[in-house]
């Protein structure tokens, strides 16, 4: 049985933050969010094709970045239910975004510490 399908404990990652590496950070978008699976396959190759044509490793840093904060936040599952509600209240124009945008940085501002970022 894999981590996922364990029932965790309130506040609990669904499975422990993994290495900042491609491989790593695959197998976890696999585990956790099977569907972002194109996303991340496409983000990958365009970051190492920009990689190679500005033999530059700042695309690949880049990719890591976004991809280990993602990971960080979709380990918990309220944590990441509660982004997309913030998105939902910033996207939808009806309230004023100031308080949500704020919760929302905050969020990614724990997830890069979390992981390391």
């Amino acid at each position: 049985m894999t981590a996922l399908h364990a029932q965790p404990q309130p506040g609990e990652p669904l499975i422990p933050m993994p290495a900042l590496t491609p491989d790593a950070l695959r197998a976890a978008v696999e585990e956790l969010t099977p569907s972002r699976m194109p996303a991340f396959v496409r983000d990958l190759v365009d970051a190492t094709t920009s990689a190679q044509r500005a033999q530059s490793l700042a695309p690949l840093r880049t990719f890591v970045h976004t991809w280990g904060v993602f990971v960080a936040i979709q380990r918990y599952p309220s944590r990441a239910a509660r982004l997309r509600h913030l998105e939902d209240v910033v996207s939808g124009g009806v309230v004023d975004p100031a308080d949500a945008i704020t919760e929302i940085r905050k969020i990614h501002a724990d997830a890069e510490a979390e992981a390391g970022l």
